[in-house]
């Protein structure tokens, strides 16, 4: 089993036409960007997979250490079409016009009620994906923020996120082992204590 399978294995399961349709329900634009991460001025609907070879859409991760060592993560919700119930952290697409940083920071807010426009930290690495021949070509944006949060602080996004926790990098390297962490392997390394 490769990798990216290993990883869905644990929380994956098929979702009713009518789940799907809740996805979709939102026909938000995103920009389509060329091979040098340039946008080419032309737009796709979200999740509309009609990109050409070369051609990508912007996505951002945005990771929360405590000053204890552990990270904010999430548990996506059970009506996702894909990988609904497993762990991440928080993220999405960049909306058409959104520059990375101002992307990031919204999907956290949105998802977490964290604002972390003024936390320690921020970009740290990008990587990309092809899916040849498939139309979902995608850039991902990893920004990690320093921020001392409680339970308190939390407010999550019903709509997107079923749980969240604060777990060490063990925890979370656990969890990917059995197939429940989503990107482990593409973000590991922003994983560390520092």
């Amino acid at each position: 089993m490769d990798a990216g399978k290993k990883q869905l294995a644990g929380c994956r399961r098929k979702n009713s036409p009518a789940d799907v349709r809740k996805e979709f329900k939102t026909m938000e634009l995103w920009d389509i960007y060329d091979k040098n991460k340039q946008r080419t001025g032309r737009t796709m609907k979200r999740n509309d997979w009609i990109l050409k070879d070369g051609e990508y859409h912007l996505t951002v991760l945005g990771v929360i250490q405590r000053p204890d060592g552990r990270f904010l993560i999430t548990q996506r919700v059970m009506t996702k079409s894909w990988a609904p119930g497993c762990w991440e952290v928080s993220g999405g697409a960049a909306m058409a016009g959104e520059d990375s940083s101002d992307a990031v920071r919204r999907e956290v807010l949105e998802e977490t009620g964290i604002d972390v426009t003024n936390a320690e930290g921020g970009y740290v690495f990008s990587y990309s994906r092809e899916n040849p021949g498939k139309g979902d070509n995608y850039f991902v944006d990893i920004y990690k923020f320093k921020m001392d949060i409680k339970d308190e602080d939390i407010h999550l996004q019903d709509e997107e996120t079923l749980g969240y926790k604060f777990a060490t990098p063990e925890e979370i390297k656990a969890i990917a082992d059995n197939g429940e962490f989503l990107h482990y392997d593409s973000i590991k390394q922003v994983f560390t204590i520092d």
